[in-house]
């Protein structure tokens, strides 16, 4: 398989060894809309301008789950990230995990719980880390761990994770401040042109934001 593209990544870091899920649903769809968005954003295909998402370019990047969001995108009125987040998260990471079986980095494997309940996990092929998801963890630990610039891709996916709280499991072996910290630094720097970087900002927020509505929608009122 080729370099994973960004939501690829953000899949495979939700899903442990065991090929279950360790994040709440709900969080992990509205991450891989997020991903979707930065990787439209990286690709030139995609700006925020008056605090709205616009095509910049409808040209398809090759990517099927990534171009099915840039039309759909260009084929409405312009919106705000936050309000994108929502509609384009219902059902997102399927289509990843789809194409992760098919290219053979995982596989499905499907049964009950109890006997009464259906369950799909996603293992690795040989029960231990696909390639693709240490190759993303290493990036992102020599990212936290340095001090220099940082690639657009990595910085993107560090914004992304920092918004999702994923910072103690994706990288459980080094301090957790240091990585929030770190993580939270490199979505700030300016690593990438204006129009960029703010869709990347946006969209951090615009996650946030999403997450928290589901908390607030799930906490218990008097």
């Amino acid at each position: 398989m080729e370099t994973a593209a960004l939501a690829d990544e953000l899949v495979l870091l939700a899903y442990d060894d065991s090929g279950a899920t360790w994040t709440v649903g709900d969080y992990l769809d509205y991450g891989v809309a997020g991903a979707l968005l930065l990787q439209l954003a990286l690709a030139g295909r995609l700006e925020v301008r008056d605090d709205r998402l616009v095509v910049a370019d409808p040209a398809p990047t090759g990517d099927a789950a990534a171009d099915a969001v840039l039309r759909r995108l260009a084929g409405d009125p312009a919106r705000t990230p936050s309000a994108w987040i929502p509609v384009l998260a219902r059902g997102a990471r399927q289509p990843i995990l789809d194409r992760l079986v098919e290219a053979g980095v995982l596989r499905r494997e499907q049964g009950k719980v109890f006997a009464v309940f259906s369950r799909t996990r996603y293992p690795a092929p040989g029960g231990v880390e696909p390639a693709a998801e240490r190759d993303t963890r290493q990036r992102i630990r020599a990212a936290v761990e340095g001090s220099g610039p940082v690639e657009p891709r990595t910085a993107a996916l560090c914004a992304l994770l920092s918004a999702l709280g994923w910072e103690r499991q994706v990288l459980p072996d080094l301090p957790a401040d240091l990585v929030k910290a770190r993580m939270k630094e490199l979505g700030a720097q300016p690593w990438a042109g204006a129009a960029v970087q703010q869709a990347v900002v946006d969209v951090q927020l615009a996650v946030l934001a999403a997450m928290m509505l589901v908390v607030n929608l799930d906490s218990p009122t008097d």
